[in-house]
């Protein structure tokens, strides 16, 4: 099954052969995951919302439009999941930051790096571009993080956000605007 199109996999799960969507998720499950786990706390976390996106994305196939590829249409879905677990951690918890990195970005591994100089200025290297990314607000911040971490297409990043591409196209040039700037003055380096 997994030299068939994702068209033709879809067809035969909406036929009832759910050998066929297994193939699917074999075929998305990790850069879903992987593209979660930027939004969300942990991997765990990125696990339980790609395995209810999968579910879901499973119940309502039969809805799909071919007018997007099949990812973009699932990252949808998931992406509504995280927006709505967020959502309930936040109002039971009260704090928004203990529930996700805003900045979308896993801590770096610096072990292979054996100076413990080199650690300390990658470290605070990585926190001056995740404070940076947090004060850009999120109609700039997530289709930037889209892009640039996770690879997507501008076509794709449009039918995920619902906007024009154009609109993304704008988006993703203020926000990196918007992260240089940013970068500047908690670097110190303000030109104003």
């Amino acid at each position: 099954m997994n030299g068939l199109s994702d068209l033709q996999l879809i067809d035969a799960t909406v036929a009832g052969d759910t050998r066929a969507y297994d193939a699917l998720v074999q075929r998305y499950q990790d850069r879903l995951v992987h593209s979660l786990e930027h939004a969300l706390s942990s991997r765990e976390e990125a696990l339980d919302v790609a395995q209810q996106a999968f579910i879901l994305g499973w119940r309502k196939l039969s809805t799909y439009r071919r007018e997007a590829q099949f990812y973009s249409w699932l990252y949808r879905i998931a992406r509504n999941v995280a927006t709505s677990r967020i959502r309930r951690q936040t109002i039971k918890s009260g704090s928004l930051d203990q529930l996700r990195d805003d900045a979308g970005f896993e801590p770096l591994d610096t072990r292979a790096q054996s100076a413990p100089e080199h650690q300390i200025l990658q470290a605070e290297e990585i926190q001056r571009l995740q404070a940076a990314l947090k004060e850009i607000p999120e109609e700039f911040r997530q289709p930037l993080i889209l892009k640039e971490l996770d690879g997507m297409s501008y076509e794709e990043i449009a039918h995920i956000m619902d906007v024009p591409i154009g609109t993304v196209r704008s988006r993703i040039f203020r926000a990196r605007q918007e992260l240089l700037e940013r970068l500047k003055r908690l670097s110190g380096n303000s030109t104003d």
